[in-house]
């Protein structure tokens, strides 16, 4: 059984319990010293009789928590660069989603990490069943971004800024960057004027190591997540019509107004 199918089952178990505790305290706090108890404090015998449930939240929190951090120390991705808050929230994010029925592909997530330079291969493709990466190459950020670290993002058309955030990925279409994927933004004010921008995954000449090795960073996009020509189609294929693509900074702004981590 894989992480998410796992994660489903122990955050429905969570709901479940917390769900019974309106029904403990009413079937043992008498009504007429309900309000008293209230102003007064739980007596300890009431307390004692929620111990168990509380401590069983507290083993299934603990248990999600162990399950990501197996799977992060698994696939060894520490040492290949990818940040642990970034994969945390990646999959509590995409947990979210699937709740929500926006992901179709639920075995793969994408992780563009730009709390990396351009210069080190920053997109993740990870297979959640699986248990492997699949990809890990070089990603290209918006312009105006920055220059060798993105680190200024918008929503705004023309703005040639990369968004943060989580995405859906949608359909394939050959245009003026040639095979190309679309990215819808799932998050409101953050990314969601993705569609509208046109911000797609492509492969881009620019993308490439003699760029590094010239000028110590690859080229920069109009916002779009480009990648190397030789990468693009095997990736494009592998995570297109409803996998879950996240792109992470320790942006505080974002990290405190996305409605998917909070």
């Amino acid at each position: 059984m894989y992480i998410s199918k796992k994660i489903r089952l122990i955050y429905t178990s969570v709901i479940i319990m917390l769900a019974q505790l309106p029904f403990i305290f009413a079937m043992n706090i008498p009504k007429k010293s309900m309000l008293a108890s209230i102003s007064n404090g739980f007596e300890l015998g009431k307390i004692k009789l929620l111990n168990p449930i509380l401590r069983s939240c507290t083993d299934t929190i603990k248990s999600i928590t162990d399950s990501t951090n197996y799977l992060y120390d698994e696939l060894k991705l520490k040492t290949i660069g990818l940040s642990k808050v970034a994969f945390d929230y990646t999959i509590k994010g995409y947990e979210r989603l699937i709740a929500s029925g926006k992901i179709i592909n639920k075995n793969i997530v994408s992780i563009v990490d730009f709390s990396q330079p351009s210069s080190c291969k920053r997109l993740y493709v990870i297979d959640l069943e699986k248990r492997e990466i699949i990809f890990n190459t070089f990603v290209a950020h918006g312009k105006n971004s920055g220059q060798e670290m993105a680190t200024a993002f918008s929503n705004v058309p023309t703005s040639n800024k990369s968004s943060l955030g989580f995405y859906v990925t949608s359909h394939t279409y050959n245009g003026k960057n040639g095979y190309s994927l679309q990215l819808e933004g799932m998050e409101k004010e953050v990314n969601d004027n993705a569609m509208e921008r046109g911000i797609v995954m492509h492969a881009a000449d620019y993308v490439n190591e003699d760029y590094i090795n010239s000028q110590g960073w690859i080229g920069r996009s109009q916002g779009c997540p480009a990648v190397m020509p030789c990468m693009n189609k095997p990736i494009v294929e592998s995570i297109k019509e409803g996998s879950c693509f996240f792109i992470y900074y320790p942006d505080e702004q974002y990290l405190h107004r996305s409605a998917l981590l909070n």
